[in-house]
């Protein structure tokens, strides 16, 4: 009898998990801007905005967001994770605000790009973890951009 309990809590654990995440629908996370704030004799400081879209009917808190910074496609110059929870309400959307350091050393391509053109085509991916009703969850996300120092 012991074995048929256990058995079936193991069943409907399983089921509700199947069900949660059937239920769950990603968060939609775009790239919004990606600011200068400071720059140095080695390096900058950089504010990369998140829109984060909530599209479930309940909310969604996210706990922890990593982050690759790319010039052109490929060409890493920050990386990292914020640690700060987020909270974005059913049916909302909330703005991320993510600072990110860099070193000169890794900009290169971008000056190039910045010198012969005037603009630095960019791309922002990583994850976010979110936790739910129905469970955790940790959703990829990758966007892309132009700075253009002539519309600034």
């Amino acid at each position: 009898m012991k074995k048929i309990v256990v058995l079936a809590v193991a069943i409907a654990a399983t089921a509700c998990s199947a069900l949660g995440r059937s239920a769950f629908q990603n968060p939609v996370v775009t790239l919004r801007d990606v600011r200068v704030l400071g720059l140095g004799t080695t390096g900058g400081q950089l504010e990369v905005q998140l829109g984060v879209h909530n599209p479930n009917n309940y909310r969604l808190d996210a706990t922890r967001l990593t982050y690759r910074v790319f010039v052109g496609d490929t060409i890493g110059v920050a990386n990292g994770a914020l640690d700060t929870q987020t909270t974005v309400q059913a049916g909302d959307s909330t703005i991320v605000r993510i600072p990110v350091s860099f070193t000169y050393a890794g900009l290169g391509a971008a000056a190039t790009q910045l010198l012969r053109t005037g603009a630095v085509t960019y791309r922002v991916a990583g994850d976010v973890t979110v936790g739910s009703v129905v469970g955790n969850f940790t959703v990829p996300y990758s966007a892309s951009g132009q700075f253009n120092t002539m519309a600034r």
